[in-house]
């Protein structure tokens, strides 16, 4: 059995930024680093230095940071939970989208991966099943906006639904 690597929340957002930064510039640099997390130059040698240690990454004072191996399997599934968290908080929770960034980069760290399989189990029924997708989703921000929740509305909104998935069936 593999033995799991301990990382901070700290250190995991080290590796999502290099992540990033290698995707757009093949490198991570410690300016580029320092810059995206908005930290001190300094702040970012010692974590360097940690990830470095833990084989994580290829770091060298006055160098290119890369990732190795390991550190893109961590932190590709750090940016895949990053990923889906803000989807449903964007999608289906609606949260503004500064709100759904900061909280999925919080909760990123803290989920696990049976609670991210379910969330992208449950945006697959949302997106697919034919009693959910858009309309399911505009009404439930019908609902949050509205003052008197009548619960009667939603025969009319199931009857909605019918009528068009039969004309869908023509």
């Amino acid at each position: 059995m593999k033995k799991k690597i301990a990382l901070t929340e700290s250190l995991e957002d080290y590796l999502e930024t290099i992540l990033d930064l290698e995707k757009t510039n093949k490198v991570a640099r410690v300016k580029d680093i320092a810059e995206k997390l908005g930290l001190q130059r300094g702040s970012v040698s010692g974590a360097l230095k940690l990830l470095d240690e833990k084989e994580l990454i290829n770091y060298k004072p006055y160098s290119f940071i890369t990732l190795t191996q390991k550190g893109i399997k961590i932190a590709e599934e750090i940016t895949r939970r990053h990923t889906i968290l803000k989807d449903f908080l964007l999608r289906v929770i609606q949260l503004d989208p500064d709100k759904a960034e900061t909280t999925a980069c919080r909760m990123e760290h803290t989920v696990d991966n049976q609670s991210i399989d379910k969330f992208v189990q449950f945006i697959e029924f949302i997106d697919n099943c034919p009693r959910a997708g858009e309309d399911w989703i505009k009404s439930f921000v019908m609902y949050c906006a509205s003052k008197n929740r009548e619960w009667e509305k939603c025969n009319e909104c199931i009857d909605q639904c019918k009528t068009r998935h039969e004309k869908k069936a023509d």
